[in-house]
């Protein structure tokens, strides 16, 4: 059984609360479908009001560390100590069209002990990380080190080791954000030689998926530091591997992340690397997905 930490259940305790509300509050958003107003306003105040009581009961715990976050942006703390990193709302769209598929990324990261960083931030490793779907009542966690649990259930990502058998998660490009071509690119080179993809649409999640081996391998560019922050560390924790699509292991992958079993992680990527070689066949550099 798991030793939870004081800083783990500090994190959990924040999540939690927010979650109670979050699942109020997705309770309404079926009765908004049908409004002239629609939901949009409804869902974004859901979202600033749950970032606030996550923010309100870290900040109780840890009232000298700062706060990177979606809503609110970056709030400055002690800069010897750690930082906090929240997604509120992980999976908006999810919510605000009534599946209920999205959760709430906290993660804890230290300064960087040269003051620099692996990408020059400033900031160095993820010590702790939690992703927390309200609907499942599901509370992903780790810590540095310490592995990663479901609850008090320890993680170990899948034994597959053949691509024929792997399921993929990934994220599309919409609504003018990302590459396109290039996510085609990676789909053609990927899609022939996997079991499956999935688009479920919310990375923490699907980081975490990867951790607990219902998800053999993940990609997505263009995410956000809060996207992926403590999804990295749970996979790691777990005894995947995560990169960027240049094959750096940074603290987080954000820009770009491809993730997967130790087992699959090299091919994926090897694939993934061609796919981004530049073509002299003009149909693969616009191509649609096959």
């Amino acid at each position: 059984m798991a030793v939870i930490s004081g800083l783990v259940r500090v994190m959990e305790r924040a999540a939690r609360k927010a979650g109670t509300r979050l699942r109020r509050d997705f309770g309404e958003v079926e009765h908004l479908q049908v409004s002239r107003k629609g939901p949009g306003d409804f869902v974004s105040k859901a979202d600033q009001h749950a970032e606030r009581t996550i923010y309100d009961e870290l900040l109780l715990a840890r009232p000298d560390w700062g706060f990177v976050m979606e809503e609110g942006g970056t709030i400055e703390g002690d800069p010897r100590k750690p930082r906090w990193i929240v997604d509120p709302l992980d999976g908006t769209t999810n919510f605000l069209h009534s599946i209920p598929h999205f959760a709430i990324s906290i993660a804890v990261q230290e300064p960087a002990l040269d003051g620099k960083g692996a990408d020059g931030s400033g900031w160095g490793d993820v010590i702790a990380g939690l992703v927390y779907q309200p609907i499942t009542d599901e509370s992903f966690w780790a810590e540095k080190t310490r592995g990663a649990w479901l609850h008090d259930r320890r993680l170990r990502v899948s034994a597959r080791r053949n691509l024929d058998e792997a399921l993929i998660g990934t994220g599309i490009p919409f609504s003018n954000r990302g590459d396109a071509g290039q996510w085609s690119r990676i789909y053609a080179e990927i899609g022939p030689r996997v079991a499956s993809i999935r688009r479920n649409g919310a990375a923490s999640l699907d980081l975490a998926w990867v951790a607990a081996g219902r998800f053999d391998g993940f990609w997505e560019t263009d995410l956000q530091i809060w996207d992926s922050a403590a999804g990295c560390l749970l996979v790691r924790e777990a005894g995947g591997f995560v990169s960027d699509f240049r094959g750096r292991s940074l603290p987080i992958c954000a820009e770009s992340v491809l993730a997967g079993t130790d087992g699959l992680h090299a091919r994926l990527h090897k694939l993934l690397a061609g796919a981004m070689k530049p073509s002299a066949n003009p149909v693969d550099q616009g191509g649609a997905v096959g």
